[in-house]
């Protein structure tokens, strides 16, 4: 099976590179600046042409519509075939996906909950059996700094569950723009998906692995 990641798009997904044709294409959140829903219905008819069987998206900390106004997400939804995860799975060809779009709590946005009890929650709601996790915020000390001298920023509770309960053969985020990239780890590839940099320039590559 050959996946295509991408996160962080931020509006800017016309300006992206061309993505290849692939089984499934996962995109990580933060689609939007805002959650506009114009440009959310613009994003998905870009996201559902795009050269792939199947196409996973969840929803990130600037895409507030999904939280503040589900009903209407999903509405423009139905004429895309696109599965959007939120604390939910997918199984394709025997590939068990699960997305949720959480992170740790960071001034207003959206999908914040406090470190510790509340977030830990969300988390362990994903099975023990998935074999490609999908969230928004990065595990701690992963991927997660914005830069070489920036203390990482990743949910400890999230590098918990995974490294002690589900071990994903990938795990998949982004949210840090700054830490884009991949890192493999006791058996789980971990890639940060991210294709705009800290100052929203679409500068990073697309991620491609088979498994």
């Amino acid at each position: 099976m050959k996946i295509v990641c991408i996160s962080d798009t931020h509006g800017s997904h016309w300006d992206c590179q061309e993505i290849p044709e692939c089984d499934v294409l996962i995109h990580a959140g933060d689609v939007s600046n805002n959650g506009n829903l114009n440009l959310m219905f613009d994003f998905f008819n870009w996201f559902d042409s795009r050269p792939a069987t199947h196409k996973i998206m969840i929803a990130g900390n600037h895409d507030r519509c999904f939280q503040t106004k589900p009903d209407s997400c999903k509405d423009l939804l139905r004429d895309f075939s696109i599965n959007y995860l939120q604390d939910e799975g997918i199984e394709i060809d025997g590939v068990k996906f699960w997305g949720t779009p959480w992170q740790p709590e960071f001034c207003n946005w959206a999908f914040n909950l406090p470190r510790g009890k509340q977030i830990r929650e969300k988390w362990d709601l994903i099975p023990d059996d998935t074999d490609v996790l999908i969230t928004h915020g990065p595990p701690y000390s992963i991927l997660d700094s914005i830069n070489d001298g920036c203390p990482p920023l990743g949910c400890q509770d999230l590098l918990e569950t995974v490294v002690e309960r589900v071990n994903p053969r990938v795990h998949v985020f982004g949210h840090i723009h700054g830490g884009h990239g991949e890192e493999d780890r006791q058996g789980t590839k971990y890639i940060n998906a991210s294709l705009l940099d800290e100052s929203y320039g679409v500068t990073h590559t697309l991620t491609e692995i088979e498994i």
